[in-house]
């Protein structure tokens, strides 16, 4: 597996209110850290019931492009500056998802998949965050579902979405205390890695995960089944505090 070590292509920012720090400050230390390219990826939802917002609105992009452009500019020669988006798939909302993606110019289009209905009263729930409660709650035959359902819905969007990256693959239910219990679907996991290859998608190696289970998303499995599709990665530290850009790269370089 081969990775550009100096270059990020995962950042969140305060904009998604749940990161800390601005545009200008994670490019400036991408610069003391020696990156060549960083590329912000900031959330978009479509049609999500939450009580916590963790995506931008369209003023929150307007804002988001408007001090990029000016911060391409002025680093100009010294960073290569990337505006991007990690859209998060909703199938009750494709087609304005759809509509939002085709309005903006996007430098990178990253497809995940974050909520997801457990009862239709119910808000959303986060199927990759601790900060919703209800991941310490479900019993495992629900857990196996819901997993089984991320794998299908991320099928679906990469055949629907126009991305380029598909980003933390594996990365569901990462916080149930069960997930040890939780056997992969492996029959879904190869569908949407052919999905993937056959779209010609980049394969996001997210080192967040090492904090989380020791070891990148996807796991070291997926990745040999993904290398054996010829499917590309890109790293990504989904950094949500400017010091966190690059995070453990170098574990990673030709593995």
């Amino acid at each position: 597996m081969n990775i550009d070590p100096l270059s990020d292509g995962h950042i969140h920012t305060h904009f998604c209110h749940h990161a800390v720090g601005t545009m200008e400050e994670y490019v400036t230390a991408a610069i003391v850290k020696g990156m060549r390219r960083i590329c912000f990826l900031e959330h978009m939802e479509e049609g999500i019931q939450s009580s916590r917002i963790t995506w931008l609105s369209e003023a929150d992009f307007d804002e988001y492009f408007r001090l990029g452009k000016a911060l391409q500019k002025k680093y100009e020669g010294s960073i290569t500056i990337a505006l991007g988006v990690e859209v998060g798939y909703n199938p009750e909302c494709s087609d304005r998802l759809l509509e939002r993606l085709a309005a903006r110019d996007w430098d990178q289009i990253g497809i995940s998949y974050h909520f997801h209905r457990l009862q239709a009263d119910e808000d959303h729930f986060n199927v990759v965050s601790k900060s919703d409660r209800r991941v310490f709650n479900i019993s495992l035959q629900e857990a196996e579902e819901i997993q089984r359902q991320y794998y299908r819905l991320l099928i679906e969007a990469v055949h629907i979405l126009p991305g380029t990256l598909l980003c933390h693959m594996d990365g569901v239910l990462r916080y149930y205390p069960e997930r040890g219990r939780l056997a992969p679907p492996w029959e879904l996991i190869d569908q949407l890695l052919e999905t993937v290859a056959q779209r010609g998608m980049t394969l996001e190696l997210n080192t967040s995960g090492i904090n989380i289970r020791g070891e990148a998303f996807p796991g070291k499995e997926i990745r040999m089944r993904a290398e054996e599709k010829g499917i590309d990665f890109q790293a990504g530290s989904d950094a949500h505090r400017p010091e966190d850009i690059g995070y453990c790269f170098e574990r990673y370089v030709n593995t």
